[in-house]
């Protein structure tokens, strides 16, 4: 495997980091560590930290199972600082990219039916409100918009031979798929002879072409849309449905669509459309229900975001001069984005915080084992102080010991959680058939690894100071 390779695969931080472990022990104790130590630490300090590490290394070489176990809290804590971190990241940047399907520079003027109408509609069967075309042409005299996608939309009965479906009808111009980024599975989408001449075409959605072409192709077939038959032109991929934003913005779920030209809507159904709910009969007449305007900016420039909510701003301005009702209601998805934005960054403090107390209660456990350790080898202690050993040198003995357990605790764990990254959410699909996202947080590796060196250092200081102040007669004479 070339270096280049390495760096592009998956398991590379698994693979790099490993190398650097192997590398560091490997430096450490050989006679190029010991004179690369020698040079930062001069006189005899550097030999006394080669010869400190060589002693923990066979100190827990000699009692595995209990350098296991006092390192257990330390491996747990930081593979879960890496683990909750990476899915907690997943599951956000999930979130974040729903949002941005919904266009984050995208605003959405959608007619709303008013609450004071209810009466006065009922008085007149036909209830008038929503955007006008005279509001869609100003709409046209904002430079900073680079498109505008008008629509109709209300539900609709599809039919195809002795199948009927019922879904949504979108009567919209050809940037409709641009805005919303839909793909064709088949065939095209509208184009501006449509429009132009008022042809009988449409384009089905996923769902929609499931249903009515379960055993057939779909391409140049004709449904019955009304009273008219509409030649099927393409079909929409499958496609995720965006998340609604509360009462501003529907959830839309693309896959139960029927598409057609917006000039052949305003001239087989008109502006009035009738509706049957529940034995009851009422109409509805709205000109435009929805206008989605893409600003010409970079959503992720701060300037850019400003242009947007400008444009915003001015659109608002726009429909309370020529609206004497709140028939209208404007919506903008990059508001949504920032607060899931902010959201992720106090989810992310949040399992940090977390995390690190699994790293803590680990702190714990090495000092516990440390301090047992010191009364085990009470009268090693004594032996090398009558030898001539210095308090100086049996702290660095104990300290370095500590800070060995927890910072080889440390790669385990950076391993282990790397490991579960990779392998649980293929598992977790192959078992459930959903999707486990997950997204590598690079600065909670370093982060977690730093920590659990400077845990070994914090909480083995106690123990190694102890151990140095006891008295050289009294720890010969312990049994």
């Amino acid at each position: 495997m070339s270096f280049a390779t390495l760096l592009e695969s998956p398991y590379r931080w698994i693979i790099l980091l490993t190398l650097s472990a192997a590398v560091m022990v490997a430096l450490v104790t050989s006679e190029l560590g010991k004179r690369m130590l020698s040079l930062l630490f001069p006189g005899t300090m550097g030999s006394k930290l080669v010869r400190s590490f060589q002693l923990a290394v066979r100190s827990l070489w000699l009692h595995k199972l209990r350098a296991f176990l006092s390192v257990l809290g330390i491996i747990i804590g930081t593979s879960a600082v890496i683990t909750m971190m990476a899915f907690g990241k997943g599951s956000m940047k999930d979130a974040l990219e729903a949002i941005k399907r919904q266009g984050a520079t995208n605003i959405i003027v959608r007619s709303i039916k008013p609450q004071d109408d209810t009466a006065s509609s009922a008085r007149n069967f036909v209830a008038d409100y929503g955007v006008r075309w005279r509001d869609y042409e100003r709409f046209m005299t904002i430079d900073d918009v680079s498109l505008r996608v008008p629509m109709r939309i209300f539900p609709q009965s599809f039919r195809y031979q002795q199948w009927s479906y019922n879904g949504r009808l979108v009567a919209t111009t050809q940037d409709y798929a641009v805005v919303n980024k839909l793909e064709m599975a088949r065939g095209r989408y509208l184009i501006p002879d449509d429009d132009r001449l008022m042809r009988n075409v449409c384009v089905l959605a996923s769902e929609t072409a499931d249903k009515l072409f379960a055993y057939e192709e779909a391409l140049g077939k004709s449904i019955k849309i009304g009273q008219h038959n509409y030649e099927v032109v393409g079909v929409i991929k499958k496609r995720m449905p965006t998340g609604g934003t509360g009462g501003s913005q529907a959830a839309e779920d693309f896959n139960k669509d029927v598409y057609i030209p917006i000039e052949t809507c305003k001239v087989r159904f008109g502006d009035v459309v009738f509706l049957r709910q529940s034995g009851s009969r009422s109409g509805e007449k709205v000109e435009i229900s929805q206008v989605t305007l893409t600003v010409d900016a970079e959503v992720d420039d701060e300037a850019g975001r400003r242009r947007v909510r400008a444009v915003g701003d001015m659109i608002e301005e726009m429909l309370k001069k020529s609206h004497n009702k709140q028939d209208w209601v404007v919506t903008m998805p990059l508001d949504k984005l920032v607060a899931a934005e902010e959201e992720e960054r106090r989810l992310t403090r949040l399992l940090a915080v977390i995390a690190s107390i699994s790293l803590l209660v680990g702190g714990i456990g090495i000092m516990n084992i440390m301090l047992a350790t010191v009364t085990e080898r009470t009268r090693e202690i004594g032996i090398r102080r009558a030898l001539g050993a210095k308090r100086k040198d049996i702290t660095l003995q104990f300290l370095v010991e500590a800070v060995v357990q927890t910072t080889i605790g440390g790669f385990v764990g950076v391993v282990l959680g790397l490991a579960t990254i990779f392998l649980v959410p293929p598992i977790y699909k192959v078992f459930t058939s959903e999707t486990l996202p997950a997204q590598l947080h690079v600065p909670s590796i370093f982060l977690s690894l730093g920590v659990s060196i400077v845990v070994g250092m914090l909480f083995g200081w106690y123990p190694a100071s102890r151990a140095a102040r006891l008295d050289p007669i009294e720890a010969l004479r312990h049994e």
